[in-house]
């Protein structure tokens, strides 16, 4: 369990990353490609309980609201 958790959490924080990545190069539109794999990601995570639900919730709206930053 340990392992998939680790896996899930890894998942994650690369996705995370990656999209942050991409904000900071202020690259609109690659950011917004990214957003959908990391939603999946932090869904998987939560939907297994290695999240909480509010707990990804919050993750989700501050990646979409880092992307309308740079959309705007």
């Amino acid at each position: 369990r340990r392992v998939f958790n680790a896996r899930r959490k890894k998942a994650v924080k690369d996705a995370t990353k990656e999209l942050e990545k991409f904000v900071l190069g202020k690259n609109a539109k690659e950011a917004a490609s990214m957003l959908p794999t990391l939603c999946k990601a932090i869904d998987k995570a939560a939907k297994e309980g290695t999240l909480k639900k509010n707990t990804a919730a919050r993750m989700k709206s501050r990646a979409a609201k880092q992307l309308r930053a740079i959309s705007a």
